[in-house]
C-alpha cells in the first residue's frame, strides 16, 4: 500500500442494494437458527423419553423372567400335592389289608399320571418292533431276536419326554443285526 492510496474502508464499499438484504438475510437466519434449536429441543427430549421408555420396558421384562423362574414350578408342585397326600394317607394306615394298599398304590399311580399330563410330561415307551431312535432311546444291549435289526425288544425302564425335549430316554434292548 503506497502513502498516497486511502485506506479501504469496508463501511464505504457496501452496496445500498445489499445492505437493504442483510438485515433480511440476517433475521431469516436468527429466526432459522431459533426454529432448529427449538425442533432440536423436541428431539432430544423425545429420545429422553424413548431411552426412559425403553429402560422401564428392560426392567419390567428383567422382573418378570425373575418371576417367572422363581414360580415356574408353581403349577407343578401345585399338581404333585394330592399325589404327596394319597402317599401321606397310606402311611398313617399301617394296618391296612394289602389289597387297601395296592388299591391306593393304584389310585396315587393315577392320580401322578394326571399331575405329569397337566404338566406336559409324557412316557416314552415304545412297543416292540418300534425301530430304534438315538434320540428318544437308550440301547443297553442288544440281543439276537426275531424281528427287524436295530427295533425295540424291551423296554427296561420308560422314558420321558417334556413337550418335545427328551428328559429321560427310554431304557431299551434292541434287536442286533442277524
Amino acid at each position: 500500500m503506497s502513502q498516497t492510496e486511502p485506506a479501504f474502508d469496508p463501511a464505504a464499499h457496501v452496496d445500498p442494494a445489499a445492505s437493504a438484504e442483510a438485515p433480511a438475510s440476517v433475521e431469516s437466519s436468527e429466526s432459522r437458527i431459533l426454529a432448529l434449536e427449538a425442533k432440536n429441543a423436541e428431539l432430544s427430549d423425545a429420545f429422553l423419553r424413548a431411552k426412559a421408555e425403553m429402560e422401564n420396558v428392560r426392567r419390567r421384562s428383567e422382573e418378570e423372567v425373575s418371576k417367572a423362574r422363581k414360580f415356574a414350578v408353581e403349577s407343578f408342585a401345585e399338581s404333585m400335592l394330592p399325589v404327596k397326600d394319597s402317599m401321606e394317607a397310606a402311611i398313617a394306615m399301617p394296618d391296612a389289608p394289602v389289597e387297601k394298599v395296592l388299591e391306593g398304590v393304584h389310585a396315587t399311580l393315577r392320580q401322578l399320571a394326571v399331575a405329569l399330563e397337566r404338566n406336559k410330561v409324557q412316557e416314552i415307551n415304545p412297543p416292540a418292533g418300534t425301530r430304534f431312535d438315538p434320540h428318544q432311546h437308550q440301547a443297553i444291549s442288544m440281543v439276537p431276536a426275531e424281528q427287524d435289526a436295530n427295533t425295540v425288544v424291551a423296554v427296561l425302564q420308560k422314558g420321558y419326554l417334556i413337550v418335545d425335549r427328551v428328559m429321560r430316554p427310554a431304557l431299551v434292548t434292541v434287536a442286533a443285526p442277524k
